[in-house]
């Protein structure tokens, strides 16, 4: 019996390793845990030993999927065709949003740009430096891309976005032969989901450690920032946006970007308990009711004057926050061509805004810092 024990034992210990071995071996070609924290419409993952770079979202309502497998550059080959294949680190690409920039220069990657659209709006000195050299070629506007200087320009790479559906102009690249794949960090709703974007371009310029490490720390920054905001005595009550078309005046809802800001900041958003993660449109008289008393005015539209507000509608004069002077919007900070700062890199560095905010309405928690973005209104 001893005898019998001892091998069935023996048995189940071979049967128990076996299955243990069986279970590491399928675990190895598992895909990898996502590094991506806070971003909702990209991922990078491993699976089966293959980078891949998804993309989940790439324009408003869209429900395809895009998968790019990532591989590794080689000396003396044919660039690989294959429109579910990315090979890099890319060296000539094409990119089409401001916002974009920020990204690429911080990754020290500004002259692998070749083409962008309406390039009037970057205000970047590193990259203006570039287009004022003509090393960055006008390739038309955003919705209508000029394929024939695209096909001269041959880039092996087209970053581009779309705000409802595939842009026409994009499928027509891709018709014609050039890779296109869809960024759309502009539908992320938290800040620091925006920001963590970078982390796309540091799997296209083979540059990811990089990009984790600037991302970390904004990340950290924000953090800190928030923290901070923790600690103030008072939370003031807050006003944003303003009449956009008749009487119409359009404001951030509870749950929007802007909102998680002034959330973030600890600050009394007096919309913070509406449902929408974009904008409401409310009427003048309703939003006077609840913001007349309102301690600031944080963003009041396109508007970068007190004198362009009562303009257009006298009745803004009649706000607490105009008469006490406590407007502050980010329209008047802009590059050498006219292009709003705010709008091209407030997306990558969240932290500036958040401690714009707090610095803004708490003052003395942040003593020593400068605001970066806003300013107040003259």
């Amino acid at each position: 019996m001893k005898k019998n024990n001892i091998s069935f034992f023996l048995m189940l210990l071979f049967i128990f390793f076996s299955c243990k071995k069986e279970v590491i071996k399928k675990d190895t070609n598992s895909k990898q845990k996502s590094s991506i924290k806070y971003a909702e419409g990209f991922d990078i993952i491993e699976e089966n030993g293959v980078k891949k770079l998804i993309i989940k979202a790439a324009y408003q309502n869209s429900k395809e999927v895009f998968e790019y497998s990532i591989i590794q550059r080689r000396k003396n080959t044919i660039a690989n065709k294959n429109n579910k294949t990315i090979e890099v680190p890319v060296k000539h690409f094409v990119t089409t949003s401001t916002t974009h920039i920020p990204m690429i220069e911080l990754l020290d990657e500004e002259n692998a740009i070749i083409g962008f659209p309406n390039a009037t709006y970057i205000s970047s000195e590193k990259t203006r430096a570039l287009i004022d050299k003509g090393n960055i070629v006008e390739i038309g506007k955003e919705s209508s891309l000029n394929t024939e200087i695209l096909l001269h320009l041959q880039p092996e790479l087209v970053v581009g976005y779309s705000v409802a559906s595939a842009d026409k102009s994009l499928s027509t690249l891709k018709k014609a032969g050039i890779k296109v794949i869809y960024n759309g960090d502009w539908l992320e709703e938290t800040p620091l989901g925006r920001a963590e974007w970078i982390k796309f371009f540091g799997v296209l310029f083979d540059k990811e450690q990089q990009a984790d490490s600037i991302f970390n720390l904004i990340e950290t920054n924000y953090l800190e920032a928030k923290k901070i905001a923790l600690k103030a005595t008072k939370k003031p009550t807050i006003l944003s946006g303003a009449i956009m078309s008749k009487d119409i005046w359009n404001l951030p809802a509870g749950n929007s970007f802007v909102a998680t800001f002034l959330k973030d900041a600890n600050v009394d958003y007096l919309w913070e308990k509406t449902e929408g993660k974009g904008s409401l449109s409310l009427s003048f008289e309703s939003v006077f009711d609840k913001a007349q008393n309102a301690d600031f005015w944080i963003a009041p539209g396109y508007f970068s004057t007190q004198k362009q507000l009562v303009n257009n509608n006298s009745l803004y004069a009649k706000f607490n926050a105009f008469k006490n002077d406590k407007i502050y919007t980010p329209t008047t900070k802009k590059g050498i061509t006219g292009g709003v700062i705010y709008y091209e890199l407030a997306p990558t560095r969240p932290d500036f805004v958040l401690k714009d905010i707090i610095k803004i309405t708490n003052p003395d928690l942040l003593p020593k810092y400068k605001l970066t973005f806003f300013e107040k209104m003259n």
